[in-house]
């Protein structure tokens, strides 16, 4: 059993789903979707910091005296349709799904008793959102289901209260927070606990490890569940499950621990925002690369779309989900499952990224940039002539390859027109008997 202390915590192994999965995606969805506009953090900017945009935005469109909760109502979700959504995410290729039960706004997209006339059953949709997609997740995908929960609430007057005496009441974690997390971990079992939002209070405020020793040893989901490292100031990049470090987390290198890169599609917002540009969407190839690093240095990457208010997931990120599939259909042999090889990149070419089936025996070099050459130099594989076999995924014919003085190797690649190409945004060698 556990302890809840840190010490304890952290000894806990991370359930292997997790390492395994190497793709996520994350959904911010709540009453932020309604303005759409700027950020999820649209409250907060408007009326605590009141940034002139969001200023202006309500000013034009809004009567006087409209308040944030007004927004509430009008997050209906009519067009939501759980089934669709699973489908979708089933063929972006990714493994699990983390959703927004509770931003910092404090509303749950769950009936929560603790979250009285500020829900997603008692205002807008009047539906259990989180159970509807659990369910249809569950029912039609093998992803595993996941959800992030704010522990703070901007404008709550029991955290504000709370915070006005620094942190030595604790009336907020006590009825709020705590037992919202209690509460949808009993209801929905989910298997990732995806924690934000420290609210600049320590861990022992929000009494983080007294809910983790729970949840490591008597909760339904203790043998499989997940957690993340936002439980309180100082604990973010130092405990819990994975490491999140910050958001759009991308080192560049390996790390000792498993961690996590957080990031958006849309390069300014989390959440859905009508004014956003073309531009501002990562490219698929982005993607691709974005995932490539990532995995190749021991992470997995959480790729985050924000759905509207009316339950939607917009075109453009249906499309990224999609072609993120179509890709790993092709390559996710060198994605799933792998582990970090000796070299993350490599010293001669860049983007070339590598992963390894150590058990296996084999080496994967993923390479962004096809060469126009057609011949691929790699610094870092050793080869052993006779014995390495280097392949391309998707193409079925053993490569022609030869060695370099010092070490490395170069690769003819095959003379293949556009459309006989495996995919277009990244490719991936698989080799045999490589040091």
């Amino acid at each position: 059993r556990y302890e809840p202390t840190w010490q304890s915590l952290d000894a806990r192994p991370l359930p292997a789903w997790f390492d395994e999965a190497k793709l996520g995606v994350f959904v911010h969805w709540g009453v932020f979707s309604v303005p759409s506009f700027g950020s999820e953090w649209f409250w907060w900017y408007w009326q605590k910091e009141k940034r002139a945009p969001y200023v202006r935005f309500m000013e034009a469109n809004y009567p006087p005296g409209f308040k944030y909760e007004d927004f509430g109502p009008l997050f209906t979700a009519e067009f939501f349709d759980p089934n669709q959504w699973a489908d979708i995410l089933r063929a972006s290729g990714a493994k699990y799904v983390v959703l927004t039960s509770k931003h910092h706004e404090g509303f749950t997209l769950w009936g929560s008793k603790y979250s009285w006339n500020w829900n997603a059953v008692d205002v807008g949709p009047k539906r259990d959102l989180v159970g509807e997609l659990a369910t249809s997740i569950r029912n039609r995908t093998d992803l595993h289901f996941g959800l992030y929960h704010s522990l703070f609430e901007w404008f709550n007057p029991l955290f504000l209260e709370d915070a006005t005496n620094v942190f030595k009441t604790r009336m907020f974690p006590t009825s709020k927070s705590l037992p919202e997390l209690y509460e949808i971990v009993t209801k929905y079992q989910p298997e990732i606990i995806w924690s934000d939002g420290n609210g600049n209070a320590p861990d022992t405020y929000w009494n983080s490890t007294g809910f983790l020793a729970w949840l490591y040893n008597d909760s339904p989901v203790r043998d499989t569940v997940v957690t993340n490292d936002r439980w309180g100031v100082g604990s973010i990049c130092r405990h819990g499950g994975f490491y999140t470090c910050s958001d759009r987390y991308n080192p560049g290198h390996l790390l000792p621990h498993k961690w996590e890169n957080c990031m958006t599609i849309d390069k300014q917002s989390w959440g859905y925002r009508r004014d956003a540009k073309l531009g501002d969407y990562l490219t698929i190839e982005e993607l691709v690369k974005q995932l490539v690093e990532t995995v190749s240095c021991g992470g997995n990457l959480l790729m985050n779309i924000g759905p509207t208010h009316d339950g939607r997931i917009a075109a453009i990120f249906e499309e990224r989900l999609r072609q993120m599939g179509t890709w790993l259909r092709v390559n996710g042999e060198a994605i799933y499952g792998t582990k970090p090889w000796r070299a993350q990149n490599d010293s001669v070419t860049p983007e070339v990224w590598y992963t390894s089936r150590p058990k296996e025996g084999k080496v994967y070099a993923l390479f962004l940039n096809w060469p126009i050459s057609g011949i691929l130099a790699l610094g870092e594989p050793q080869a052993t002539l006779g014995e390495t076999e280097v392949s391309l995924i998707g193409h079925k014919e053993l490569l022609k390859w030869v060695a370099q003085e010092e070490k490395g190797m170069v690769v003819a690649l095959p003379q293949l027109s556009l459309k006989q190409l495996p995919c277009l945004w990244g490719w991936a060698l698989q080799m045999t008997n490589i040091n």
